[in-house]
């Protein structure tokens, strides 16, 4: 109680520094009492977004109840950025998920507002609004709008309120505004966790990547170096020679043009003498399955090369790693996938299939400024 009552007490006045330009930033009450207040004067009229999605991408389902506009992807962005979202002020959803990085941290794990590090790696932000089987590595949630209201409130992330997160943000020199463009609300009162989250998701569902060296080869435009090629043909089991070049067993799991089929499982990464055994249930903690125990989602092999270290718990620092890991068949347990095996890559092998991986690389992400922070 005695930490809600400092945070309550204090946030505001952090925000002033933090969040607001500072000769614009209006006296905040202490504790923080949200502000009712008209917006009706401020003009509604949202922009279709328009998103650059590569011709081969299958279709994007959005919610009919969250269309994608320039007003929410612009809103979200800043919401993204902005450590207005966190008790202290002091972290964002950028602190974990660094575009250059692929919208990850490039960290085993990451330490949230208390210093207090997490068991899983931070996942990397890139073309979400195709995944249709859950979200985080153990599929907590269904939505990228339910994934957007956990992160606040996690002990060992940003750990606050929402209730104090809308207080902030209704009391905000600019907040309001924005959600009245974005949302049409009439009142800043109307500011809600639910419109906070469908504008995060609206920014998250525009990240999208499709114009690496690979996709520039398969529509034509460049050649691929002989070791580009050979890793190529590995991964997806296209060459004649299997002796020469055996089938890595890649694209059964990082296959389709999203370079992932957003299944969960066990790829070997923890051993485990029974089903009971895993440290970390991943799935099953979700579902309640013993059988799910151990497996986590797959991710996008896109932009593999800014987002070690690799795996669920970021066990593996390097892509080199990754590549000894899947040809020694990882470690055994009962449920550890049947394509995970030892597969014994000789060196030359694992030097092509690293080439081909990081030709899946887009690098215009990095720089694109639709991405960056707007502050």
């Amino acid at each position: 109680m005695k930490r809600k009552f400092q945070l309550l007490t204090t946030c505001c006045l952090i925000l002033s520094v933090l969040a607001c330009k500072p000769d614009s930033c209006p006296e905040v009450p202490m504790g923080c009492v949200p502000q009712a207040g008209s917006l009706t004067d401020i003009p509604f009229d949202v922009t279709p977004a328009t998103l650059a999605i590569p011709s081969n991408f299958p279709p994007m389902v959005v919610p009919p109840d969250n269309p994608i506009t320039e007003q929410g992807i612009d809103l979200g962005r800043r919401l993204f950025y902005d450590p207005i979202l966190s008790a202290d002020s002091t972290q964002s959803c950028f602190s974990c998920h660094l575009v250059a990085k692929g919208f990850a941290d490039g960290q085993a794990t990451s330490a949230g507002i208390d210093n207090i590090r997490g068991t899983r790696s931070a996942m990397p932000l890139l073309n979400l609004a195709y995944n249709n089987r859950g979200f985080f590595w153990d599929g907590r949630t269904g939505s990228l709008e339910s994934q957007a209201l956990l992160p606040v409130e996690d002990e060992i992330e940003l750990h606050d309120t929402w209730e104090n997160v809308i207080c902030k943000l209704t009391n905000h020199e600019n907040y309001p505004a924005f959600f009245r463009q974005t949302f049409g609300i009439e009142d800043k009162n109307e500011i809600t966790k639910e419109l906070v989250a469908k504008a995060l998701a609206q920014f998250q569902r525009s990240i999208i990547v499709g114009n690496s060296k690979y996709d520039r080869f398969q529509r034509g435009e460049v050649f691929l170096e002989a070791d580009e090629l050979n890793g190529r043909d590995m991964f997806f089991d296209l060459a004649f020679d299997k002796n020469r070049f055996p089938d890595a067993e890649c694209a059964h799991c990082h296959g389709g043009p999203l370079l992932t089929f957003n299944e969960f499982r066990n790829n070997g990464i923890a051993a485990a003498t029974t089903l009971e055994d895993f440290l970390d249930l991943g799935q099953g903690e979700v579902t309640g399955i013993l059988a799910d125990n151990g497996k986590f989602r797959v991710p996008t092999l896109r932009n593999i090369e800014l987002t070690a270290p690799y795996m669920h718990d970021g066990s593996l620092e390097t892509l080199e790693d990754v590549i000894e890991h899947y040809s020694s068949g990882g470690q055994n347990s009962p449920n550890k996938d049947p394509l995970i095996y030892p597969i014994g890559l000789d060196s030359i092998q694992r030097t092509e299939i690293i080439a081909f991986l990081k030709i899946l690389t887009d690098t215009s992400v990095a720089t694109n400024p639709a991405y960056q922070n707007p502050f």
